[in-house]
C-alpha cells in the first residue's frame, strides 16, 4: 500500500466509524428481547454504560485499521480485517442501544480513534508479533471491562445486558485467535500502561 493509499483508507475508516452510523452484518442480540421500562435514573446509567462501550468500538476500528495496513503477513491483514469486520457489528449494536435509551455518543470519538489508531501504528512498526500481543491484551482487557459492566447494567436492560455479553464473548475470541497466532506477552509496565489509559478513556467517555 503506497503512502497515499494508506492516508486514503485510513481517512475513509475514520470518516466511517465517526460519522457515519454503521450497519451490522448480523442482527443484534438486543433484538430478540424486549425493551425494558427503566427509571430515569437506570436510563442515564445504562446509557453512560452503553457509551464507553461504543467507545470501545471506535477505538477497536483504528486499532485494526493501523495494525491491517502496515503488516507485510497476508494471512495476518485478512484475520484483523475480520475481526474488524466483526466489531463493526458491536460498533452498530453499541450505537442501536444508545438511540433506544435517549443517550448519544461520546464527545471525544475523533480522539479516541486518533490514539487508538497511533498505538496501532506503534505496535505493528516494531513487529507483527508484537502488533498482536496489543490485540490480546487489549480484547482481554475489554473482556474484562464488559464483566464489569454485565454487574453494574440494571437488571432489567435485558437488552442492553444481551448485547454486552455477546460483545464480551466476541473479544475472548479475538484474545485466544491472537495467542493462538503467535501474539507476544507485553511487558508487564506496558500491561499497566494501557490498563491506566483505559480507565481514563472509560471514565471519561462515561460522561462525555
Amino acid at each position: 500500500m503506497s503512502p497515499a493509499d494508506f492516508l486514503l483508507a485510513a481517512a475513509d475508516n475514520a470518516l466511517r466509524t465517526l460519522f457515519a452510523k454503521p450497519g451490522a452484518a448480523e442482527k443484534s442480540p438486543a433484538d430478540a428481547v424486549a425493551e425494558a421500562a427503566l427509571d430515569p435514573a437506570e436510563k442515564r446509567l445504562a446509557g453512560a454504560l452503553m457509551r464507553v462501550n461504543h467507545v470501545g468500538e471506535v477505538c477497536a476500528q483504528a486499532l485494526y485499521t493501523a495494525q491491517a495496513a502496515l503488516t507485510r503477513d497476508a494471512r495476518l491483514r485478512a484475520r484483523l480485517h475480520r475481526a474488524a469486520r466483526e466489531e463493526i457489528d458491536h460498533l452498530a449494536w453499541t450505537r442501536q442501544r444508545l438511540d433506544a435509551l435517549g443517550a448519544r455518543t461520546s464527545l471525544l470519538d475523533p480522539l479516541w480513534f486518533a490514539g487508538a489508531f497511533a498505538l496501532g501504528l506503534v505496535a505493528a512498526k516494531v513487529g507483527d508479533r508484537v502488533s498482536l500481543g496489543f490485540v490480546a491484551e487489549t480484547e482481554s482487557q475489554v473482556a474484562a471491562h464488559l464483566q464489569s459492566h454485565l454487574q453494574r447494567l440494571p437488571q432489567q436492560d435485558l437488552a442492553s445486558r444481551a448485547v454486552v455479553a455477546r460483545m464480551k464473548e466476541d473479544e475472548e475470541r479475538h484474545a485466544a485467535q491472537a495467542r493462538a497466532s503467535g501474539a507476544l506477552a507485553l511487558p508487564a509496565p506496558v500491561r499497566a500502561a494501557m490498563k491506566a489509559a483505559a480507565r481514563l478513556m472509560t471514565s471519561t467517555a462515561h460522561y462525555v
